[in-house]
C-alpha cells in the first residue's frame, strides 16, 4: 500500500469496460473477512451482481448513476442474522435476534466489512464507490435479490477498474471531529469556522450558485437531503426492517 493511500484516496464514478476476474473478487472478499466482527459472528452477507437483467434492474434502483451503470460489479452488503439464527436453531439453541439491537449489531458488522472491501480492492488497483441509494430503494433491492427474513441491505459498492478518479474533495479539519474526554461545546462562530473549508470549496460554491441557494447548508436542507425525503426513506426503511423480522412483524388484520 502506498504511504499516501489514505490521504489521497477518492471514489470512482466512471469505470472502464475491463472485467473484474471472479477469482480476484473472491480473493478481495476473503481477505476483507478478517475485518473485526461482533462476537466473531460475521453478521453479514454479500450479494454479487455482475451482468444481465438483474444488473440492469439494480442499476435502475440506484437511479442509473454512473457509479452503478458503468461498473462491472455491484456488491450489496447485507446485515444478516438469518444464517446465524438458523445455525442456532439447527443446533437446538434458542436465538433471540429478532430485535432492533440485533439489527444494529448486524449493520455494524456489515458496514465494517464493506469498508474493508474498499481498502483491499483499492490495494489491488481497483476503484470503488459507495452507492448511498441503497437506503432509498432498500425494499425493492431486497425483492430483486430475494433476501430472506433477518437480512437487510445496508451498503452497496460499485467496483471496477477506473476510467477516471474523482478529484479530492474537501474534508473538515480534524479538530471538528475529535473530542477529548467529553463532547466539546463549540460556539456558533467556532462551528462556522470549522465548516469554512466546505463553504469555500470551489465545487461547493459553484453548486450553491447553480441551484440559486444562499449557502451550502441550505443546499443540503432544501435539495440534497430535504426533510420530506428523509422522512419518506425513514418510513420505508423502517417498514422493511419490520418486514424482515427485526422489529416484530405486524399482525395481519381481517
Amino acid at each position: 500500500m502506498r504511504d499516501d493511500y489514505f490521504s489521497t484516496r477518492s471514489s470512482v464514478r466512471q469505470y472502464s469496460d475491463r472485467e473484474v476476474p471472479r477469482e480476484l473478487l473472491i480473493d478481495i472478499i476473503e481477505k476483507a473477512m478478517r475485518a473485526p466482527t461482533c462476537g466473531n459472528m460475521q453478521l453479514y452477507s454479500i450479494v454479487v451482481t455482475t451482468e444481465g437483467e438483474r444488473k440492469a434492474r439494480l442499476n435502475e434502483l440506484h437511479f442509473n448513476q454512473p457509479a452503478a451503470a458503468t461498473s462491472p460489479v455491484i456488491l450489496t452488503i447485507c446485515a444478516d442474522f438469518n444464517r446465524f439464527t438458523r445455525w442456532c436453531e439447527i443446533s437446538g439453541a434458542d436465538p433471540g435476534y429478532d430485535n432492533f439491537h440485533s439489527f444494529i449489531t448486524a449493520t455494524t458488522d456489515a458496514v465494517i466489512m464493506a469498508q474493508q472491501i474498499v481498502t483491499v480492492a483499492e490495494m489491488n488497483g481497483l476503484g470503488t464507490c459507495y452507492l448511498g441509494t441503497v437506503n432509498y430503494n432498500a425494499a425493492e433491492i431486497s425483492k430483486l435479490l430475494e433476501l430472506p427474513d433477518l437480512v437487510v441491505p445496508v451498503a452497496s459498492l460499485s467496483i471496477g477498474y477506473p476510467a477516471k478518479r474523482d478529484e479530492l474533495c474537501e474534508r473538515l479539519p480534524v479538530e471538528a471531529v475529535v473530542h477529548f474526554d467529553t463532547y466539546r461545546k463549540d460556539s456558533d462562530r467556532e462551528i462556522t469556522d470549522l465548516f469554512k473549508v466546505k463553504d469555500d470549496f470551489e465545487a461547493n460554491r459553484n453548486f450553491v450558485k447553480e441551484n440559486g441557494k444562499r449557502n451550502l447548508a441550505e443546499l443540503f436542507t432544501d435539495i440534497r437531503y430535504p426533510r420530506k425525503l428523509n422522512e419518506e426513506v425513514s418510513e420505508s426503511f423502517s417498514a422493511l426492517i419490520r418486514e424482515k423480522g427485526f422489529l416484530g412483524k405486524e399482525e395481519k388484520k381481517d
